[in-house]
């Protein structure tokens, strides 16, 4: 593997070979995604008084000797408390060669249940940023936002992404790719990345997103299609191409446009301008190669987006541009594309809660 962009599947497998990436106990294959690997909770959880990054020259646990108020075990499974930050130390550490950078971010269930989930390393400055040349572990910072949460040693809250050098598109790269190989279902915005909006008038019925309610119960992580729906969220509908978002409140809500990532390139979901409007749009910003693709067996998947307001109402109205994905070469094509004989969960989606609820 000697190109730029973010590496595959089968560079992550060499990496791993190589003790540049290692674990214990050791990275299993389903942790191996398209462009990225899935890390795993070690065994502790530190409840801290707040979020923190290391800081130039100094170790997390060091700085976790100043702010930790008690220690907790994980190993029988324990709750992470609404409204609590914790830091756990992960099973995977890095000891990243010179030129070969990292990002993190959380998986797809993990940001649709408001499970605000950052990592963070010796040394950082920032998080979810993996300098070049890394050595040391890493550890998730875990915040719970709407709901608690039951979590276990090996579960897979966030991700990281590797990169050999630079190899983001730009505008007009973007707008050629997607003449060839159009990246959404109608007219695209190009705006540093590809801007997607918000859909508010679906084309069937009127359910136009969903609210957590503010006193639901403890979610186990590992229980699948297990929770009803109704005990832990509450439908939107309205016909009227809006909706007011309330200071505080967690939506889930679905971008207007289908879009498209093709087998060579990758794509991460950024926020758009502040100055559109007192909200943030999606914690989880991987999108691998081929989601959404006719070669993974897609027609293009809609963007789930998880809205939080923050100080003021605000109302969002159908089509706003709320979004964008910025598109990065592959530095080679993956051996498996999302979707494509792997278990994708979200292949195809639309508006979809996380794979917890039924």
């Amino acid at each position: 593997m000697t190109g730029t962009g973010v590496l595959p599947a089968q560079a992550l497998r060499k990496l791993i070979a190589d003790g540049a990436i290692s674990a214990n106990p050791e990275i299993i294959p389903a942790q191996i995604q398209p462009a990225s690997l899935d890390l795993r909770l070690g065994t502790v959880a530190y409840r801290v008084r707040a979020s923190f990054l290391a800081g130039k020259g100094r170790p997390v646990a060091e700085r976790l000797a100043e702010f930790e108020m008690h220690k907790i075990d994980l190993t029988q499974g324990a709750v992470l408390e609404k409204g609590c930050v914790y830091v756990i130390p992960l099973m995977e550490k890095l000891r990243l060669p010179k030129g070969l950078s990292a990002v993190a971010n959380a998986k797809s269930s993990t940001g649709r249940l408001d499970l605000l989930t950052r990592t963070i390393t010796d040394g950082g400055t920032e998080f979810d940023r993996i300098p070049d040349g890394y050595d040391g572990p890493l550890y998730a910072e875990v915040c719970p936002r709407s709901f608690s949460v039951l979590v276990r040693p090996g579960q897979r809250l966030n991700q990281i992404r590797f990169r050999s050098g630079q190899a983001v598109l730009t505008d007009a790269e973007l707008l050629e790719l997607h003449g060839r190989e159009p990246l959404v279902d109608g007219q695209a915005v190009i705006s540093e990345g590809l801007g997607f909006s918000v859909d508010l008038r679906p084309r069937k019925g009127d359910l136009i997103g969903f609210r957590a309610k503010p006193h639901a119960g403890v979610i186990d992580l590992d229980r699948i299609g297990h929770y009803p729906a109704q005990d832990f969220w509450e439908e939107i509908r309205n016909t009227n191409g809006q909706i007011i978002l309330d200071p505080g409140a967690f939506y889930i809500l679905v971008s207007q446009e289908a879009v498209t990532i093709p087998p060579d390139y990758a794509a991460e979901m950024a926020p758009y301008l502040a100055m559109v409007g007192e909200f943030r749009v999606h914690y989880a910003g991987f999108f691998d190669p081929g989601f959404g693709h006719a070669a993974a067996g897609g027609t293009g998947s809609r963007g789930v987006l998880e809205v939080r307001c923050h100080e003021a109402p605000f109302v969002l109205e159908h089509g706003q541009v709320v979004g964008r994905l910025v598109y990065e070469r592959m530095a080679e094509r993956p051996d498996a594309l999302y979707g494509e004989k792997i278990a994708s969960n979200y292949q195809g989606q639309g508006l979809k809660l996380a794979k917890q609820f039924r």
